[in-house]
């Protein structure tokens, strides 16, 4: 049977309690979404873009999806006993898929940051003008997230205004029985604005069976900035399945930078297109793999206009029977003169029973380009190793400072300093064999996988 006719058939049957609990605006896309859900057919696993991926399986499972907006119990604040990265100033959250009132420090005036049903029911010439343009409902991820998502979170930051301090959402898994939490995030930065989101997912009862189905659009107008961070810190049932896209205008300047440090299966997807000259994108992205964790990434970045630049740089490690994907193309139009675009995967095997796949790809109709791409899969160096060694450094500890070194160049590309200080700290526990981020705080052991 089809994975998505469960979904279809909880539309076909639901839609008044869905479409009543979101907004004109969000409910106005649903039955094209449905419609086109009607005729897919779920790629095989391991075929094409797919590698490392089942989408089929992935949706198989009867998750309960909380549609009636039943308030669910959480404590934000046990996940910063974690030692979660915390930017300062209160964050915003998310609970499964609800969007939860908060009192974030304040903002310059015309900034607005939380629920995306409210802004659609207040705004909804201006919001409708961005959802669902950057992502394309024939990729079944977007599609089912549109039939579904009855809330979301939105940044709409106006012309020439610019957030210093970075601004920080964290979504929680929490559920005594299996669950999928539809999530969608639109952030929008018109001309000359700037900010910086770093998004944090955590699973807070890592017994349970969660998916979480996540669209993002970005709009990033003439010469705005911004910088989106998203870290993955859940647990060996805690699947997620996200959609990325990114639509940049002249000038504009682009950081997305995806960590994966637990996670039990991932799919990240990036579409990213580079519309007007002098567009500069940096796509980064590291993932940390054991046990049969996966972890599959795919991403397009488009040239479609001259004089723009992209640098992607992903790196994964994998480790018992994990797995671990890694295909990106970079597609340059005819016309885009002048064009800058790098791409690099590299990863490291940590035994036997690893895999990793690596399909960096490039597809340029214009000769005035300077592109290039590289991978490499391999293991540590044994020749470091053994110089580490004579120094007096155990096998261990050599091992754990290559892997650290590894990953540097992902965390160093982050314009946060407490973050990336943070982070160099959270990867030193991941590849020292911590069960979670939390294993050295008293009073989280119920977080422990």
């Amino acid at each position: 049977m089809n994975a998505l006719t469960q979904y279809l058939d909880l539309y076909r049957e639901h839609a008044g309690l869905i479409d009543s609990n979101s907004a004109p605006a969000m409910n106005a896309l649903r039955p094209e979404a449905a419609a086109i859900l009607k005729d897919t057919t779920l790629p095989k696993a391991d075929y094409g873009i797919y590698q490392n991926c089942d989408l089929s399986a992935m949706l198989a499972p009867d998750y309960g999806l909380n549609i009636a907006r039943i308030d669910i119990d959480v404590n934000p604040a046990a996940t910063f006993h974690c030692d979660v990265p915390k930017l300062g100033g209160e964050p915003f959250v998310v609970t499964n898929d609800i969007v939860n009132p908060s009192s974030p420090a304040h903002l310059p005036e015309g900034v607005y940051a939380g629920s995306m049903r409210e802004f659609a029911q207040k705004n909804p010439d201006l919001f409708a003008s961005f959802y669902g343009k950057a992502a394309a409902m024939d990729n079944p991820i977007v599609a089912l997230d549109t039939m579904l998502v009855q809330d979301g979170f939105l940044l709409y930051i106006p012309k020439g205004l610019k957030i210093e301090k970075p601004l920080q959402l964290v979504n929680i898994l929490q559920n005594g029985a299996p669950l999928m939490a539809v999530r969608r995030l639109l952030i929008i930065l018109e001309e000359e604005a700037e900010a910086k989101l770093l998004v944090c997912d955590h699973t807070q009862n890592p017994q349970v069976d969660f998916l979480a189905l996540e669209t993002v659009e970005i709009f990033a107008d003439r010469n705005s900035r911004f910088d989106y961070y998203a870290l993955e810190e859940s647990s060996a049932l805690t699947h997620r399945i996200s959609a990325l896209y990114c639509d940049q205008k002249q000038g504009s300047k682009v950081v997305i930078n995806s960590m994966t440090l637990y996670n039990g299966t991932t799919r990240n997807e990036y579409f990213c297109r580079l519309q007007e000259p002098d567009a500069e994108l940096h796509l980064l992205g590291l993932g940390i793999e054991d046990e049969k964790r996966r972890v599959s990434s795919y991403s397009r970045i488009s040239h479609d206009a001259p004089h723009c630049k992209s640098d992607e740089l992903f790196r994964f490690t994998a480790d018992d029977e994990a797995r671990a994907a890694f295909i990106g193309r970079i597609f340059v139009a005819p016309g885009a003169v002048g064009t800058e675009a790098y791409q690099s995967n590299r990863n490291l095997l940590g035994s036997d029973t690893a895999r990793i796949e690596s399909m960096p790809e490039l597809e340029i109709y214009n000769d005035d380009v300077k592109c290039s791409h590289g991978s490499a899969v391999g293991q540590l160096d044994p020749l470091q190793l053994f110089y580490m060694r004579t120094r007096g450094i155990s096998e261990d500890t050599a091992r754990l400072l290559l892997k650290q070194a590894f990953m540097a160049d992902i965390i160093d590309g982050i314009a946060v300093e407490t973050l990336r200080d943070r982070l160099h700290i959270l990867v030193e526990r991941r590849f020292s064999g911590a069960s979670s981020a939390c294993a050295s705080c008293a009073g989280c052991n119920s977080h422990k996988e």
